[in-house]
């Protein structure tokens, strides 16, 4: 979906959750400035698609210019929340001029050994548990106990709609496995975009080290942290979040 018709573009990339709904809090913040573009990746949300064997972030990267392409747009600036953060990276090695600046939300180069530890307990109870208890227990990695304890009936909604539209379970393996298979680090330094690394301190589920990790890697890498706001700040803490990157995005 694009809001706003401005002449610079904002193209925002979820997570492993995948849907455009998860940009909420930033849509009235960034219309005023920007023409904002949300979409579900493929096999989430309203895409219903099975994913493909051996699907890769490049993959998602090229879908990603695919639905520049449907607008007529030539060029952007790129938000991504982690997974979506991955993509971005990979968008701005294989199309580079077709990118103005990359913000990376709770991020990384390479997948780090305490996220790694995460994912794997998702999927432990996903596979044992069924997909209402990985549903439930995803609050848990995205957002700070004292915001999911204040904000319990809005969590509740959430997991019923989570279970709802959930991507099924061979296309989650499937975005997650690329996931972790995707490393950035030999071409960081190739990548010639202004980047942003936002991170929340108290992230549980990546370390704010990793953020720091990847700007330092690349040649217009910067970093900015917030106190709080966890994995998913742009949710929990989006006033700070959006004055974080619409500062970076305006500059």
């Amino acid at each position: 979906m694009s809001y706003g018709r401005n002449a610079e573009v904002v193209l925002f990339c979820s997570g492993l959750g995948g849907a455009a709904a998860y940009w909420a809090p930033q849509l009235e913040a960034f219309e005023k400035r920007f023409r904002l573009v949300t979409y579900d990746q493929r096999g989430t949300g309203a895409d219903r698609s099975r994913l493909p064997e051996g699907y890769s972030i490049a993959d998602m990267a090229d879908e990603a210019a695919a639905l520049l392409d449907q607008r007529n747009i030539s060029s952007c600036h790129f938000v991504g929340h982690a997974l979506g953060g991955a993509v971005g990276l990979e968008f701005a090695r294989r199309h580079p001029g077709r990118l103005k600046r990359l913000a990376v939300v709770n991020g990384w180069a390479r997948m780090d050994s305490h996220t790694e530890r995460c994912f794997e307990t998702r999927l432990a109870v996903l596979k044992h548990c069924g997909v209402t208890a990985y549903i439930r227990a995803q609050a848990i990695f995205l957002y700070p106990a004292a915001w999911a304890s204040a904000n319990a009936e809005r969590l509740a909604i959430e997991d019923q709609e989570g279970v709802s539209h959930f991507q099924g379970v061979d296309n989650l393996h499937a975005r997650l496995a690329a996931l972790r298979a995707w490393d950035a680090t030999a071409y960081l330094p190739e990548i010639r975009a202004e980047v942003l690394a936002l991170a929340a301190k108290d992230d549980v589920l990546v370390p704010w080290t990793a953020a720091s990790f990847l700007a330092g890697g690349l040649p217009r890498g910067r970093v900015t942290f917030l106190a709080d706001g966890g994995h998913a700040c742009t949710v929990t803490n989006p006033d700070a979040s959006n004055v974080a990157l619409l500062d970076f995005l305006a500059a």
